[in-house]
Formats: structure tokens, C-alpha cells, sequence
């Protein structure tokens, strides 16, 4: 009876151990409810936030990599001398120009490609040429050209001129800004202004992205660009501003203070333009991205908005100012 009622108890046991394990696993199950049911939820996407903050700094981890390597050519190119940074501008001028021409297209425009990629490309290398007046050659010569195409063409019309002659004054001509700031000084001091020029563009971006995200409530022009703020747009004022007085205390090819404060000031004023401008005509044909060239920037246009007005701004000054 004994051994009977032993193997009897066995089951009992056995059920027993069974129901307190379902008991724990149900219990774990429903702990694990009430802590997703705490975690904070998005309101745009109405995923958990962590899955936001992931998926942002993936996103800024691919931005910065490709910014990196980006920044990486220029400068290299720059420290190279002036043939190699004519080179480098005249192709990323082409991919530019490539990209707008793309964007101009979706706008119902039917531009000469040929005609606006041959000066593209014609702009950073003319700054090598010896004899002054290069750009002044190159945009005579795109506008004859594009006067003939005109007259020979009964489907162009006058916007299908216009686009084309725009694109590459754009893009390019705006460009070679940096190649003639280059061409200042064939050694360190030319490579340090074209890098300062370069390097207060790029700060200028970075600080406005960072300040923006950080502590951007009001917007900058929310019609055009909803992701900018006005506080961004500040901090990347102060950057640029601080990177021409770094160029004005290391009298960089005799930049003074003056002229550095002055020409920091109209730099970031002229790279925010260039990004709205650039921006304006994305929204105005429905992209968002001139191209897919760079990963986590979009098109190369994209990138290199800032700098056409940005370069082309310090260009200016700097001439005025006598250093060029």
C-alpha cells in the first residue's frame, strides 16, 4: 500500500510543478505587457520611441560616414594643389549640373544637356587658363550656343533656353568660386583660405543640423524647408562666423579680422540661401533629393548646396577686399 500510494502521489507532483510553471510563464508574460504598455510612444509614428532614436542615428551614423569620405577627397584635393582641386570641381560641377537638369526635366522643361554639361564641366577648368576673363569666355560661348540651338530647334522654346544656360551657371560657374580662391597661393596658404572658405560652409551645415535637432522649435521657412529652424539656423551662423575669425587671427594671405568677421557674416547668410534656394525647386517639381549619389545626403546637388552661394559669396568679398 505504501509503494501504491508513492506512485500515486507521483501525477500529483508532477501536475503541481507543470501548473506553477504555466503560472510563472503567464505571469513573465503579463510583466512583459505592463512594461511595453510604460514605454513612451511616438505620436507621429506610433512606434516606441527607442525605435525612432535607432533608426535616427543609424541614419546619422550613414550621414556622417559619407560626409566623412566626401570631406575627405575635397581636402585632399585642395592640399594636392590647384589642377587636382579644378579636376575634382569640374566633376562634381557635371554631377550638379546632371542632377538639376534631371529636376528641371520632371518640371515639364526640355533642356540641352549637352550644351549645359559641356560648361559644367568647361567652368572649374577655365580658372587654370592664364589669361583673365576665363568665365567671361565660357558663358559668351554657352549663350551663343544656346542662341543657335534656339533658332535651329522649332520645338525649344524660350524656358527650354533659359534652364539650360541657368544650369551650368548654377552648379559650375558658382563652383569655381573655390578654384580661383585656390589658385590665390599654390602652396599651404592657398590650401588653408580655400579650406577655411570650404571648412566654414560644411561647419556651418553640421552646427545647424545638430543645434536644430537638439533645440529647434521655431521654424525657418517651413514652406520650403519644414526640418529648419531658426535656432539651428543661428547656430550655424555662429560656426562660420567663428571659423572666418580663426582665418582672420592666423592672417591667412593677410585676411584681416575685419574682413574675416565680415566675410564670415555674409557666408552663412549666402550657404542658408543656397540650401532654400536649392530646396525651393526640389518642392517646386515634388523630389526629395536632387539624386541618390550620397547615401544618407540624396544627390551631390543636394550636398553642395550651401557651398555654390556660400564659395561664390567669399569669392566676392575676398576680391573686393583685395586678397584675390
Amino acid at each position: 500500500m505504501s509503494e501504491d500510494r508513492q506512485e500515486g502521489s507521483r501525477p500529483t507532483s508532477h501536475t503541481t510543478t507543470e501548473v506553477d510553471s504555466g503560472s510563472r510563464i503567464e505571469a513573465g508574460i503579463e510583466w512583459l505587457e505592463r512594461l511595453r504598455a510604460r514605454r513612451p510612444i511616438d505620436d507621429e509614428t506610433g512606434a516606441p520611441k527607442e525605435t525612432r532614436v535607432r533608426g535616427w542615428m543609424e541614419k546619422l551614423i550613414l550621414r556622417t560616414a559619407t560626409g566623412a569620405a566626401y570631406a575627405v577627397a575635397i581636402v585632399a584635393c585642395l592640399y594636392l594643389g590647384v589642377i587636382p582641386t579644378a579636376v575634382l570641381i569640374s566633376a562634381m560641377a557635371w554631377l550638379c549640373c546632371s542632377e538639376y537638369f534631371r529636376m528641371v526635366r520632371l518640371a515639364g522643361r526640355m533642356p540641352n544637356e549637352i550644351l549645359g554639361l559641356a560648361a559644367a564641366v568647361a567652368y572649374p577648368l577655365a580658372a587654370l587658363l592664364p589669361f583673365a576673363h576665363q568665365t567671361m569666355v565660357v558663358t559668351s560661348v554657352l549663350l551663343l550656343c544656346c542662341a543657335a540651338w534656339y533658332v535651329v530647334t522649332p520645338r525649344a522654346n524660350i524656358a527650354d533656353v533659359a534652364v539650360t544656360a541657368f544650369g551650368p551657371i548654377y552648379t559650375s560657374l558658382a563652383f569655381s568660386s573655390i578654384v580661383h580662391i585656390r589658385a590665390v597661393d599654390a602652396g599651404f596658404q592657398g590650401f588653408l583660405l580655400s579650406f577655411g572658405v570650404m571648412g566654414s560652409v560644411w561647419l556651418n551645415d553640421t552646427c545647424a543640423y545638430f543645434v536644430g535637432s537638439r533645440y529647434g522649435k521655431h521654424k525657418l521657412a517651413p514652406r520650403i524647408s519644414p526640418n529648419k529652424s531658426t535656432e539651428g539656423f543661428w547656430g550655424g551662423v555662429a560656426a562660420t562666423i567663428f571659423i572666418w575669425l580663426l582665418v582672420g587671427f592666423l592672417k591667412v594671405e593677410g585676411v584681416s579680422i575685419s574682413l574675416a568677421l565680415v566675410t564670415g557674416v555674409v557666408v552663412a547668410f549666402s550657404s542658408v540661401m543656397g540650401d532654400l534656394f536649392e530646396s525651393r525647386i526640389k518642392r517646386g517639381v515634388g523630389v526629395k533629393d536632387s539624386g541618390d549619389i550620397l547615401p544618407g545626403h540624396g544627390g551631390l546637388l543636394d550636398r553642395s548646396d550651401s557651398m555654390l552661394f556660400g564659395g561664390m559669396a567669399a569669392y566676392v568679398l575676398l576680391h573686393i577686399g583685395g586678397i584675390l
